[in-house]
């Protein structure tokens, strides 16, 4: 029988799932960001748990302040992706026994911190003895079930978008992991980017009152990899006119002769919103983001995933980061 290693995550949870017996009535089927439990009159409870782990979620240098915050941001981003609330939060915590006393007190400290900015308050959770740090972070959250944006409604001939710049990630994770190189005013944004991770809830709300978008899902295993699932899902290909590089990763490839596409597809721990809606709708999507609002490329009938360059279409490669690989 195969390890772990050798299947993967992503077919871990698949043979999870199919061993699930599927709740009647479920208003989201399983594999989208969040889960949901009917409550009647058009209303839902909205529900999503997520695991960090310190030897595999915390970058070298992060405090534990910070990782905190971290173990919230996965969280709500994905609320943020469904245009959903988040309003109490629950935490299970697996604490080493080595750790001090003053060393949870930072964990709390962000976890709460993390929960406050975004409008959300801690209401429980559980302790427990671990080998390793591990914050199970639990998300709930009500609202009316046709706000919720999927994954499966992407249309040929969608407008597909996202909320910011990617690659700061992939860059900053190479400088702490690797060693490469920065210029200081570089090497300030790339820490930011991995130390300070932001959800995108205010953008995901105002997407989601425009009841404009066909798709959508947080990018947190990397833009490569959202695409691909949206791909999946909605049963369409995409063809990219823009690829949304950020400025900072494109010096920091210079700097490293390193390839910048590569940083922008194929990184990870990015909370950017990866989206897609009819383009008769442009001028809401536009008012609702406005600065925030960048269009990539469309869907297409054509299962495939390319970009265009100005000589030749380039095909994006199915990767980006899954547990266990």
């Amino acid at each position: 029988m195969k390890t772990m290693k050798e299947i993967g995550e992503k077919k871990v949870v698949e043979t999870i799932i199919n061993m699930f017996e599927q709740m009647p009535g479920n208003p989201i089927p399983f594999g989208d960001d969040i889960s949901a439990v009917e409550l009647g009159n058009g209303k839902l409870a909205y529900l999503k748990c997520d695991m960090l782990v310190n030897r595999t979620d915390v970058p070298p240098g992060m405090n534990l302040t910070q990782v905190g915050k971290k173990a919230v941001v996965s969280v709500v981003s994905d609320f943020a992706s469904k245009g959903v609330q988040p309003i109490a939060l629950l935490s299970s915590l697996g604490i080493p026994s080595n750790f001090k006393e003053n060393d949870v007190k930072k964990i709390i400290q962000g976890f709460n911190l993390g929960a406050r900015e975004y409008g959300a308050y801690v209401i429980g959770g559980d302790t427990n003895e671990s080998s390793d740090l591990i914050i199970d972070c639990i998300g709930f959250g009500l609202g009316n079930s046709n706000i919720f944006v999927s994954r499966y409604g992407a249309k040929s001939g969608n407008l597909l978008a996202v909320t910011g710049f990617f690659g700061e990630t992939a860059a900053g994770l190479k400088m702490v992991k690797e060693r490469y190189q920065a210029t200081s005013s570089i090497k300030k944004r790339l820490l930011d980017a991995i130390y300070e991770p932001k959800a995108r809830l205010n953008e995901g709300l105002a997407l989601a009152n425009t009841k404009a978008l066909t798709s959508s899902m947080d990018s947190s295993d990397g833009l490569a990899a959202s695409l691909f699932e949206l791909s999946e899902r909605s049963g369409v290909g995409f063809l990219l006119e823009k690829i949304p590089i950020s400025k900072y990763a494109i010096k920091f490839a210079e700097i490293n002769d390193l390839d910048p596409i590569s940083l922008a597809f194929y990184g990870g721990e990015e909370y950017e919103l990866v989206f897609t809606f009819d383009s008769k709708n442009l001028s809401q999507v536009q008012k609702a983001l406005n600065e925030n609002l960048i269009i990539i490329g469309k869907a297409t009938s054509e299962k495939s995933i390319e970009f265009k360059t100005d000589y030749e279409k380039k095909k994006i490669l199915p990767l980006g980061w899954e547990h266990f690989k």
